[in-house]
């Protein structure tokens, strides 16, 4: 896949009407670990087509976040609606139809080292239990690795990839399901700043191409200007400020101006 300078510049959110469902609706989201209150009174609402970044200090409650988006953590309270479904009180059958709708990248990429690059992009298929013919999966498998520029790699084992590939690895078994949503927790983590670079410019094409709407976790203000639409500030377990960018760069707020330092 080449990237050209092109690739880089802010995108635009895809088009969308005006009266759609959000792809993600959180409502007054809260949640504590004992005396550790995390989110206290969190609100989101991401447009169909829309890149949000959340900024927050280490500890925050970003992973906490998107997690309970996920069913991962069930919160104490609140809504969380994903198309208008609010996944907190789902049964797993209907949690699971909702997940197939979602991608998440992990900060560790989490792909298992024991499985093959092809068996770990085939993992979610089976967990799901979507019935495809071999030849089905076969061409799901290349065009998921192909979208990120690794279309030979079917049979290396994770050990055996740079940090880089590993990530575009994680996107493609994102990917494979096609999902509306993505979930990225910290996408440039441990990365160098040109494969940081190539891996922002990935997230663009993939919101290009697929039209997804994506939550963006990272401390890469780098590729939070390249990727974000919106900027979500949380601070003290709210949605404490959000805008564009430059929106919040040009911020007088010293919460929200320390993240730009």
């Amino acid at each position: 896949m080449n990237y050209k300078e092109a690739d880089i510049e802010t995108l635009a959110p895809s088009n969308t009407r005006e009266d759609s469902v959000p792809a993600v609706e959180i409502i007054d989201l809260k949640k504590s670990f004992g005396n550790n209150h995390v989110l206290k009174g969190f609100n989101l609402s991401i447009k169909q087509g829309e890149n949000v970044a959340v900024l927050g200090k280490s500890g925050s409650g970003k992973s906490v976040l998107i997690k309970c988006i996920v069913g991962l953590i069930k919160p104490d309270s609140g809504q969380i609606k994903v198309f208008g479904r609010d996944v907190v009180n789902l049964d797993r059958q209907e949690l699971d139809e909702v997940r197939s709708k979602i991608g998440f990248l992990f900060q560790s990429n989490a792909l298992y080292d024991s499985l093959t690059v092809r068996e770990n992009l085939e993992f979610p298929m089976r967990r799901l239990r979507i019935k495809k013919t071999k030849a089905e999966v076969d061409q799901m498998v290349h065009e998921a690795l192909t979208s990120v520029g690794l279309p030979d790699v079917q049979e290396l084992m994770p050990a055996s990839l740079s940090g880089g590939m590993k990530k575009r690895v994680g996107v493609a078994r994102t990917l494979i399901l096609q999902p509306d949503i993505i979930l990225y927790d910290e996408p440039t983590s441990g990365l160098d700043p040109i494969t940081s670079r190539e891996i922002a410019n990935l997230m663009n094409d993939v919101h290009r191409k697929y039209k997804t709407s994506s939550i963006i976790i990272s401390h890469d203000m780098s590729c939070i200007k390249r990727t974000a639409h919106r900027i979500v500030v949380l601070n003290d377990g709210i949605d404490y400020q959000q805008g564009s960018y430059e929106e919040l760069k040009n911020s007088t707020d010293e919460i929200v101006n320390s993240f730009f330092l």
